[in-house]
């Protein structure tokens, strides 16, 4: 290899370009950098976002609603309960192809309302229709939108609002690659520093960047050799906030190995009421375990009765303490995040999700930057007809 030849996830430019998987391999690899760099963005803004917000978290009746189209609505799902718990205001997670089908039935009129738009492009046309209908629909209407691209629609509209915010992340956040992985936890990082939903601030991000930077060093091997094992079927799991980086983490191997790989998601409570009937000897789990005592509780609950039955292929833990029962199975350590909020995990577990999508899809000879072979899918969403209200 040419001394001056760069690797990302321990692969060299020249394979990676080959195989369809250097901007995928490169934006995995950046987060942690980038989580940095999202900090001291939002830190430079303090006193404009401090100005917009300030007055609107004064209302006692104020409604929040975290909106976005895919890995973006997620994002929303992953917050709400962190800044329900935070803010003491009521806080919804509606993805914008809700809001788009079906406005009267989610927008309150006389409530109001501050929209959160996540969206890596901002030209999605769902979200760009959504922050029309809810600008028309409520007679109080504030938007805040969270966006990678200077030129996507979202971030030229609201930029000039008089009741609206676009903070637009650092430019490498936006995603070349098909599936979002760096835009992902960096607008979901970005929304937390703004809401405050960070429980340590400065040291958290430090903290879970380096904690990230570890895992990728630790196990990037290991989860490459289980990519090369031929599962049909992945499930991953996790509480609370967890389920829906659970159901992110399913998106990724679906979209990554063009829907080859069959990919569920579910809570570990939730598990036993049906969904469990999909685990077979071609089963991986993957059971995302919080750092909450109570919470926990029930996460090893289910760790404990899925291994006890040994009907999963492999069951894989990924978790900051291992100790208790999460250390008497197969596990994955994130180092330097015992004392961690459960908030501040979303971001290096998810990455071990990335990780595995990503090389599963080389397994299978997929073309990770690309993925989808017949075309019927595509980066920024097409072929999307907005009705007239």
């Amino acid at each position: 290899m040419r001394a001056d030849m760069r690797t990302y996830l321990q692969l060299d430019e020249t394979s990676l370009s080959r195989a369809g998987a250097l901007w995928t391999a490169r934006e995995i690899e950046q987060q942690p950098a980038s989580w940095l760099r999202t900090q001291e963005l939002v830190r430079q803004h303090a006193a404009p976002i401090a100005r917009f917000l300030a007055p609107l978290l004064d209302k006692l009746d104020l409604r929040i609603i975290l909106t976005g189209a895919g890995s973006s609505a997620f994002i929303g799902e992953c917050l709400a309960p962190l800044l329900l718990q935070r803010l003491g205001r009521r806080v919804e997670a509606i993805a914008t192809t809700d809001l788009l089908s079906g406005p009267a039935l989610y927008f309150q009129k006389d409530v109001p309302t501050l929209l959160v738009s996540f969206g890596r492009s901002g030209s999605s046309p769902e979200s760009v229709a959504v922050v029309d209908l809810a600008d028309r629909s409520l007679r109080e209407c504030h938007q805040l939108v969270f966006t990678c691209n200077a030129q996507g629609t979202l971030y030229q509209r609201c930029r000039e609002r008089r009741n609206g915010l676009a903070i637009l992340l650092p430019p490498e956040t936006h995603d070349q690659s098909f599936a979002m992985t760096s835009s992902f936890t960096a607008m979901m990082l970005a929304a937390s520093l703004v809401f405050n939903a960070a429980t340590d601030g400065n040291a958290g991000v430090a903290t879970i960047a380096r904690a990230t930077r570890e895992l990728l060093e630790r196990h990037n091997d290991r989860l490459r050799d289980l990519a090369a094992e031929s599962y049909s079927r992945v499930v991953y799991l996790g509480s609370n906030g967890f389920k829906s980086l659970a159901r992110e983490a399913a998106l990724k191997l679906l979209e990554l190995t063009d829907g080859r790989i069959v990919a569920a998601f579910d809570s570990p409570l939730g598990f036993r009421h049906g969904p469990k009937t999909i685990v077979t000897r071609d089963t991986l789990l993957f059971v995302f375990v919080s750092n909450d005592p109570y919470t926990r509780r029930y996460d090893l609950d289910l760790l404990r009765e899925l291994r006890s039955e040994g009907l999963a292929g492999r069951l894989i833990a990924i978790t900051a303490r291992a100790q208790d029962a999460v250390a008497e199975g197969e596990y994955l350590h994130v180092p330097h995040a015992a004392e961690a909020a459960d908030g501040d995990l979303y971001y290096p577990y998810i990455v071990c999700g990335q990780l595995y999508a990503f090389h599963r899809s080389l397994s299978l000879g997929n073309k990770p930057d690309q993925p989808s072979n017949s075309g019927t899918v595509s980066r920024v969403v097409r072929g999307v007809t907005i009705h007239s209200l």
